[in-house]
């Protein structure tokens, strides 16, 4: 098939290069004429485990970029709207994924062909019956269900696993109108493992689906972190031992091969310092702000984020047991990202961490392995280390804040500079008989 998408941050380019992959033509459309050169040189804007090596198969060949949105959809079956979404003023911005929608019914108000427009961006439900809907309809004088198709096709893409899981998804759903519309998103993922399950819905059910699986998976992690501080404020339990006790139910093991394997979801049962990223806490906020626009107070969804965002103060917590003040203490911050893998940095729990040691009048030293976001506001007056060592070498204090695996060798690294910081662990995945000063997580 034909296909265009508009945008290209992870969802729109992953989507795109795993779809030339197995066969179709694609052409990327972005705003940013350095993201499309990029694209069409085989180069990508974006950290993402696998996608260099789709580009350089792909790009000249079944996927292109461009600026001309409207060329792009005029000469393709089927268009993706995989633009932002973020979260204002405590509910769910759609002014690019409106505009997107305006600006591809204006395509094909005089194409002769039929066109399919799926929205892929993560949007409130009704958004895409509602705000899409409306918008094409308007700028191309045409209806939907009868001159264009119109669906929703959720992603669930893990940033640093992006690729693999759009290649092996655990799930299609397929959000459409009509029955033709249905066709078209079937036609375009035959190629896919059969016994992958498809769910074959209405567009507002699929959005649905995407938020209650993103909301589902914060709740996790908000519940693992209030149990963390219970077993802190008891003391002789540590939260770590406690959550391996709860994984080990048949709720949440599976058999393989006659071994009995924890499941992939446990992950999201384990304390830490908060979750970030580009889609927990934004669309934990807009669930909550489509609640409160239906008359509905959403109280568990509200305590999720409240939770998670008291998480840095548990940091700042656990180095007052040792600090009375933290002014002029060098304190290094090991990770920039919001999660390994990946150079994503957005809601990121270590900039508000390194906000209240601003405050505290800490000196700052960070370092990330991928993420180097130099002109962030918050990184003013912060150092930033071209590597581990250097982040480390003279700090007081040092905070581990993204799972990064090279931050595993913290322990050996200490101990070749003959130094013995405070460590603070806030994801749980260090030794604490390794340091001589060690706090994390839920442990008293």
């Amino acid at each position: 098939m034909k296909v265009s998408i508009i945008g290209t941050g992870y969802v729109g380019l992953v989507t795109g290069a795993c779809l030339a992959e197995v066969g179709h033509e694609v052409i990327c459309v972005d705003v940013d004429p350095r993201k499309v050169d990029m694209i069409n040189s085989a180069e990508a804007p974006i950290h993402e485990r696998g996608l260099p090596e789709l580009l350089k198969r792909n790009s000249g060949r079944r996927l292109s970029a461009t600026t001309n949105l409207a060329a792009a959809v005029a000469d393709t079956e089927i268009t993706f709207i995989a633009v932002g979404t973020p979260a204002a003023n405590g509910k769910i911005d759609l002014k690019y994924v409106e505009a997107a929608a305006a600006e591809i019914g204006r395509a094909i108000r005089d194409k002769a062909g039929y066109t399919t427009v799926v929205v892929k961006s993560t949007v409130v439900p009704g958004t895409t019956i509602g705000v899409v809907q409306r918008a094409i309809e308007r700028a191309s004088g045409k209806k939907a269900g009868v001159d264009f198709g119109l669906g929703m096709n959720p992603e669930f893409l893990t940033e640093g696993t992006a690729v693999a899981d759009f290649t092996f998804p655990d799930r299609l759903v397929l959000g459409g109108i009509d029955a033709r519309t249905h066709d078209v998103l079937r036609e375009l993922y035959q190629s896919f493992d059969d016994s992958v399950p498809r769910i074959e819905t209405n567009p507002t059910t699929a959005e649905m689906i995407k938020y209650a699986s993103n909301a589902v998976l914060a709740t996790m992690i908000s519940f693992s972190n209030e149990i963390a501080r219970l077993c802190s404020a008891v003391g002789g339990v540590d939260a770590i031992d406690v959550m391996r006790g709860v994984h080990q139910a048949g709720y949440f093991t599976i058999r393989h091969g006659g071994e009995r394997l924890t499941a992939p979801i446990c992950s999201f049962l384990e304390p830490g310092c908060g979750f970030g990223g580009s889609c927990l806490p934004k669309d934990v906020t807009a669930l909550v702000g489509q609640g409160r626009e239906n008359g509905l107070s959403l109280d568990l969804l509200q305590s999720v984020l409240r939770i998670n965002g008291a998480q840095p103060d548990e940091m700042m917590r656990l180095m007052g047991l040792h600090y009375q003040s933290l002014r002029d203490v060098p304190v290094a911050v090991l990770g920039i990202a919001f999660k390994p893998d990946t150079d994503d940095i957005r809601e990121s729990p270590a900039f508000p961490l390194i906000r209240r040691l601003k405050e505290q009048g800490a000196t700052l030293t960070a370092y990330d392995p991928i993420a180097r976001p130099s002109e962030h506001p918050d990184l003013a007056g912060v150092r930033l280390a071209d590597s581990l060592r250097e982040a480390v070498a003279g700090a007081k204090i040092v905070l581990l804040v993204t799972r990064w695996s090279e931050f595993s060798a913290l322990d050996g690294l200490l101990g070749e500079l003959g130094t013995q910081p405070l460590v603070v662990d806030g994801r749980r995945v260090l030794n604490p008989g390794s340091f001589s000063q060690y706090e994390g997580i839920g442990r008293a």
